[in-house]
């Protein structure tokens, strides 16, 4: 896929720059996915944002500031700070309501640009995953299972707030040791079976590893290395030894276009960029766009050894 093509095809009006095989835009998603070639993306890998307002404008500054707001600021544990999150285990109704919307608007968009056996992979946490994929499966797509990302985030296994003291031997509740990424597919045509939709679309399965065994659904990863964070100071940043591996997954036969839409500061499309992927990364939030021309070049340079993987591609 030449970076010529991406460039007429998909930057429409919108401002846009161009790496060696990648295109990322600023722009809103949902206006973006509604306004491009159906049937044309082949996977799209993403770590959304979740529809309530952490990524206000408002509440980003607070977050700079250590003020909180919808960020939590957790405090210290055991000599080390722990980053802010967003207060997912707080949210009303109304507001989990409001997620369920969102990411089935997300999804019935999303459904329109993929190839038919085009998959997704969606971080989620394991607060809001259930409502998350209910409503991408309502919204068309196929449940295909979620990849267990093992990383021990430092995140839960407190003591009662304000009672520590009073409450030593209680949390309340389990310390973070993995995070859900869930996998959906697009419908393959009625009647069509995976090897011809892999003839026709270049989609319908995922890519084997490298070795040749299969792909599989529980992946140990690190914590983002602090070398990373000190490129890309994303609240959200996961690591390229892991983001590489889900990337080069999502294309079955590593041929095709890979989707962000919620690019953040681009560390999945400097994961294809390492791997030799086409992507195309889009990202409403200014800031994050601008941080991501000179993240991604950075990040994608980079050499990670995942576990039992290798990654350093010309």
């Amino acid at each position: 896929m030449s970076i010529n093509y991406l460039e007429q095809t998909y930057t429409l009006n919108h401002e846009f720059h161009s790496f060696t095989k990648s295109v990322v835009i600023h722009a809103d998603c949902f206006e973006w996915l509604s306004e491009v070639p159906g049937d044309s993306i082949h996977a799209i890998v993403t770590d959304p944002p979740y529809g309530v307002k952490e990524y206000d404008p408002e509440q980003l500054e607070k977050r700079s500031n250590g003020n909180g707001g919808i960020w939590r600021i957790p405090p210290s544990f055991d000599g080390h700070t722990r980053s802010p999150l967003p207060r997912f285990t707080a949210l009303n109704p109304k507001e989990r309501e409001r997620i369920q919307h969102y990411f089935y608007e997300w999804a019935r968009l999303a459904l329109r640009v993929l190839r038919p056996g085009g998959h997704v992979f969606l971080a989620s946490n394991v607060f809001l995953s259930q409502i998350v994929f209910t409503a991408i499966v309502q919204a068309g797509f196929e449940f295909r299972g979620q990849v267990v990302r093992l990383v021990r985030t430092l995140r839960g296994g407190d003591r009662p707030k304000n009672a520590e003291e009073e409450f030593p031997d209680v949390c309340s509740m389990p310390r973070g040791c993995y995070e859900p990424w869930g996998i959906f597919r697009k419908p393959i045509p009625d009647g069509m079976t995976v090897s011809e939709c892999l003839r026709l679309f270049q989609t319908g399965g995922l890519r084997r590893k490298q070795d040749g065994n299969p792909f599989e659904d529980v992946i140990e990863s690190e914590r983002t290395p602090q070398k990373e964070r000190a490129i890309a100071n994303h609240p959200s940043l996961k690591p390229q030894s892991f983001l590489r591996q889900i990337v080069y997954a999502s294309l079955p036969l590593g041929e095709g276009v890979v989707l962000d839409p919620f690019m953040g500061s681009g560390s999945t499309i400097a994961a294809a960029e390492a791997i030799g992927y086409a992507a195309i990364g889009i990202e409403k939030y200014r800031e994050y766009y601008l941080m991501s021309l000179q993240s991604i070049p950075a990040l994608s340079s980079l050499y990670t050894t995942g576990n039992q993987l290798s990654f350093q591609f010309s």
